[in-house]
C-alpha cells in the first residue's frame, strides 16, 4: 500500500510540473533548496526506510508524551515545585499547539509537496492544511523540553528524539526545513515561558493538595533537640 501511495505521489509531482506549477513563493531560498536535497535523498532510500520514517513520525510523538507522563508520575513523590513544573509542561504542550494552529491560519503557507516540483514519499496533506509552522515539530519541541525541565536525565533523550521527529517531517516531504526548525523552537520556548512565569504560582497550588501536603510534611527533616 505504501508503494502504491508513493507511485501516486510521483505521478502527482509530474503532473504539477507539466502544468507549470510555480515553485514555492515567499519561502527562503536556503529552505527550499535544502528541502529538495532532503526529499531527493529520501526518495532514493530503500522502501523499508521510507516505511519506518512514516511510522516513526507519529510513534515518536506518542513516545515523547509517554516520557512526559512518566516524568509527572515520578514528580508526584518529589517536592511540590517538581510536580508543578511537570504539570506546567503538560499545559505547555497544549498552549504551544493551540498557538501554532493560529499561526498557520495567519501565515497560510502552502505545503512544499504541493508548491514544489518534487515527488515525496508521503501523501501530501489537503489544501488548507498549511505548512508553517509544523505542528508535529511544535508538539515535539514542547514535550521534549517539558521532559527535560521535569527530569533532566530522560530529558536529553527526549530532546534528541524530538529533533529527529522534526527532521522526519522534512524527510517525508510534508514540511520545509524552516517549518520544523521554527516549530521545534516555538514549542521549546512556549513550555519554557510557562514554567518560568507560572512555576511559583503552580507550586503554591500543588502545596494546597491534601495528598501532597501530607507528603511534604513526611519528608521534612526531624527537629533536633539541643543537648542539655
Amino acid at each position: 500500500m505504501f508503494e502504491h501511495r508513493s507511485a501516486a505521489m510521483v505521478q502527482a509531482g509530474r503532473t504539477a510540473a507539466e502544468a507549470g506549477t510555480p515553485d514555492a513563493g515567499g519561502v527562503p531560498d536556503f529552505s527550499a533548496e535544502l528541502y529538495r536535497d532532503v526529499v531527493d535523498f529520501a526518495s532514493s532510500t530503500p522502501g523499508w526506510v521510507q516505511s519506518f520514517a512514516a511510522f516513526f513520525t507519529e510513534a515518536a510523538l506518542v513516545l515523547l508524551f509517554g516520557f512526559l507522563l512518566l516524568a509527572c508520575w515520578r514528580a508526584r513523590r518529589m517536592p511540590a515545585r517538581s510536580l508543578a513544573i511537570a504539570l506546567l509542561s503538560v499545559l505547555g504542550v497544549g498552549v504551544a499547539y493551540s498557538l501554532s494552529e493560529l499561526l498557520k491560519l495567519l501565515v497560510e503557507q502552502d505545503r512544499p509537496c504541493r508548491a514544489m516540483r518534487v515527488a515525496t514519499i508521503a501523501e501530501c496533506p489537503p489544501l488548507g492544511d498549511w505548512s508553517f509552522p509544523s505542528n508535529h515539530s511544535v508538539i515535539a519541541g514542547a514535550t521534549a523540553f517539558g521532559v527535560f525541565a521535569a527530569w533532566r536525565k530522560l530529558g536529553v533523550t527526549a530532546l534528541i528524539l524530538g529533533a529527529a521527529t522534526a527532521f522526519s517531517r522534512v524527510f517525508l516531504g510534508v514540511h520545509y526545513p524552516h517549518d520544523v526548525l521554527v516549530g521545534f523552537l516555538f514549542g521549546v520556548v512556549m513550555t519554557a515561558l510557562l514554567v518560568r512565569l507560572l512555576s511559583r504560582t503552580a507550586t503554591q497550588l500543588v502545596l494546597k493538595l491534601p495528598a501532597h501536603r501530607s507528603h511534604d510534611i513526611d519528608e521534612q527533616p526531624t527537629v533536633q533537640l539541643p543537648r542539655i
